[in-house]
């Protein structure tokens, strides 16, 4: 992990626990409401962010709720589905740990609290959306709750990569801007013969480092790619940003991993 900035950990969660999250999941889904002018299509590139979740208080206000964002060209312009709702959904989110049970669960297990461990996804850093003082604070934990090879888009990392800092941060905008937030430096372009895949079998999780350079390829395949992520970052003599679009509330405080 310190080599490289990533660490794959195999049948890290049982069978048993990925199935209960992806039922868990099912059941969200079935009783889904959003609202058709709050239907917002999440995309990683940065044009996209800005024109869809960039422009979106859905999404802004999302940290301590559990709503929906869409895949690509699933809405037409009215925000009308063009296929079934339930297969049109790219990311739920923000706090399913702390609503859901079975997530809240999982997110503080035991085996997590352990020290020292769909669509295309841009490379790119979390540092640049969940930016710390000092940096290196922020760890995600990515479990692949079905089978994540080539095929279907398993991550791609650059090893190393999180040794270099960061050139680019998401922010939240001035008030009175066309935007919710806004980008301040730009993203290197990255050799794409740096990247290698890192496959991994359903239970398996994967700890990222905050700063390592990582995507994943557009699922093609038949097959689905269903992942849990969440981040943690270590309190102690670290300062959260305030320019972060991600933001506590007085109704949910980031919760210690500790409880």
């Amino acid at each position: 992990f310190r080599e490289d900035g990533f660490l794959v950990l195999e049948h890290f969660f049982s069978l048993e626990e990925c199935d209960s999250m992806r039922s868990s999941i099912q059941r969200i889904l079935d009783g889904m409401e959003v609202p058709p002018h709050c239907r917002t299509e999440f995309s990683t590139k940065e044009e996209e962010q800005l024109q869809s979740q960039g422009s979106s208080d859905y999404f802004l206000t999302s940290g301590d709720k559990v709503r929906f964002f869409f895949e690509k060209g699933v809405l037409d312009e009215r925000g009308n589905f063009l296929i079934a709702k339930e297969k049109s959904v790219s990311k739920i989110g923000h706090a399913l740990h702390a609503h859901d049970p079975v997530f809240k669960q999982i997110t503080h297990s035991s085996k997590v609290q352990q020290p020292g461990i769909g669509g295309e996804v841009t490379p790119h850093q979390d540092a640049t959306f969940l930016h710390t003082e000092p940096l290196g604070k922020v760890l995600g934990f990515w479990i692949a709750l079905e089978d994540a090879m080539e095929e279907n888009g398993c991550l791609w990392f650059i090893p190393g990569s999180h040794t270099s800092g960061i050139t680019r941060r998401m922010v939240r905008a001035a008030q009175g801007a066309s935007t919710c937030v806004e980008f301040v430096g730009s993203e290197p372009a990255y050799d794409d013969s740096k990247f290698i895949p890192v496959p991994i079998s359903k239970g398996g999780l994967i700890v990222i480092h905050g700063e390592v350079v990582h995507k994943s390829e557009m699922n093609s395949s038949g097959f689905s790619r269903h992942v849990y992520t969440f981040h943690v970052m270590e309190a102690k003599g670290t300062k959260w940003s305030k320019e972060n679009w991600l933001q506590p509330t007085p109704e949910l405080p980031f919760p210690p991993l500790y409880t």
